[in-house]
């Protein structure tokens, strides 16, 4: 597309915005560009908190053999029947089960076999005595001449509870039965999923590749992260910040240092090997902000203003195959302009939900909250004892505002804001 096919191609520094977009059309553009990006294989261990890219049902049966889930003796149940502590019965032993190291031969009415807890059950057997339940004796060698003559603490044990078929037993499959669909696709895998996997005998994992961020951080003022501000230069905070978003958004991070306000580094920048890239700074109207001309120039602006406080100057758009979001560089609307535009791309993009990864509660404002009709605003607020404080909404520059905040408020464009008790919804940040 060259400049003159594309009006926003015009410089408009130092001219104001010709109109503002709304925040739903904005989103509205930027959905429509939205698919999640290609698989990748990787081993099972390193999945955790990423997004799997196909369903994954079971070939096998979990467990694969019907076990016991107590210490004790595997016994055909109507041997038990009648067996109390005043009546007790005697069971021949006639060997061992171990997990990893079954029994090898049948069992039969009268017999036992001592079992651990997640061993096989023998065949021939259909219940569990509990070891608490049963008591090795010799007492019963006359009366059990098939008992075993090695058997540690006795040749024989007496049952002193009956036990039912099934009793104390895992059945094959109880787990996962072969054929199920265990997760589905765009999971985000979590650490028990992987436990799950293993063990049906997965070992590589097709999973949504990662969003690959470039971080474009402009302004001739700013000082590298670490440094102290001094003179009239202040120290970047819209890096580390972003940094911090990207990575909790599941996007790999591209953040080399601050970039210089000059043509060539940041036309430089936006073609960058990324999926996203987003430049932080110079993204307004003033004579140094060269990022929106150059996007509109070399690729496509197709959203520059936005009715919102703060973040109003954003812009959105795509040069070549990335996704460009132009953010304000006062780090509050820095801040709001990612968690309604680039945080949404990055996390679609990746296979997650677009949604915000804030908890929603409600609650009651304890004092006036106003807007102004037309704008869409986001209020930082307190939450005290289940109130709602406001603190600001304007202050574009001043981020304390938001360590202090326990979340915000979206005051929605058709509003003119929320009158004291007024139940709102606080997006909470932690």
């Amino acid at each position: 597309m060259n400049d003159h096919q594309n009006p926003a191609a015009d410089d408009v520094r130092m001219r104001g915005f010709a109109r503002r977009h709304t925040v739903d059309a904005a989103i509205a553009w930027l959905d429509d560009q939205l698919q999640p990006l290609g698989a990748e294989l990787l081993p099972l261990p390193t999945t955790a908190g990423r997004v799997l890219a196909g369903s994954i049902a079971s070939e096998v049966d979990v467990p694969g053999f019907d076990r016991a889930t107590m210490d004790g003796y595997a016994v055909v149940a109507e041997s038990t029947e009648g067996a109390s502590p005043y009546n007790s019965l005697p069971l021949t032993l006639i060997g061992d089960s171990l997990p990893g190291r079954p029994f090898q031969g049948r069992v039969g009415p009268g017999q036992a076999v001592r079992i651990m807890t997640g061993a096989p059950l023998p065949l021939g057997c259909d219940a569990v005595l509990p070891a608490e339940w049963a008591e090795p004796s010799a007492a019963c060698e006359a009366e059990s001449p098939q008992a075993e003559p090695d058997a540690p603490g006795g040749r024989c044990v007496r049952a002193l509870a009956a036990m039912s078929p099934g009793k104390h037993v895992g059945r094959r499959g109880e787990d996962v039965t072969r054929g199920t669909t265990l997760l589905q696709r765009g999971r985000l895998l979590r650490p028990q999923d992987l436990g799950l996997l293993s063990s049906i005998g997965v070992g590589d994992v097709h999973v949504i590749r990662r969003p690959r961020v470039r971080l474009v951080v402009t302004g001739n003022e700013l000082l590298p992260s670490g440094s102290l501000p001094h003179g009239h230069r202040i120290v970047d905070a819209n890096g580390p910040m972003l940094a911090a978003l990207v990575e909790r958004d599941g996007g790999l991070v591209d953040f080399t240092g601050l970039v210089p306000d000059e043509h060539d580094a940041i036309l430089d920048a936006l073609h960058a090997a990324a999926d996203v890239v987003i430049v932080s700074g110079g993204s307004s109207v003033g004579i140094e902000d060269l990022a929106p001309t150059l996007l509109a120039k070399h690729g496509d602006l197709a959203i520059h203003g936005i009715a919102m406080r703060p973040s109003s100057p954003t812009g959105l758009g795509r040069i070549e195959h990335r996704l460009v979001f132009l953010l304000p560089g006062n780090p509050v609307s820095c801040l709001c302009a990612y968690d309604f535009f680039a945080g949404r791309a990055i996390r679609a993009l990746g296979g997650r939900t677009k949604t915000w990864p804030y908890r929603p509660i409600r609650a009651t404002l304890t004092r006036k909250l106003s807007s102004t009709i037309g704008r869409l605003d986001y209020a930082r607020v307190r939450v005290i004892e289940g109130a709602v404080e406001p603190l600001a909404i304007g202050g574009a520059s001043v981020l304390s505002s938001t360590t202090r905040a326990d979340g915000f408020v979206v005051v929605p464009a058709d509003s003119e804001g929320f009158a004291a008790g007024a139940d709102v919804e606080v997006w909470l940040y932690a």
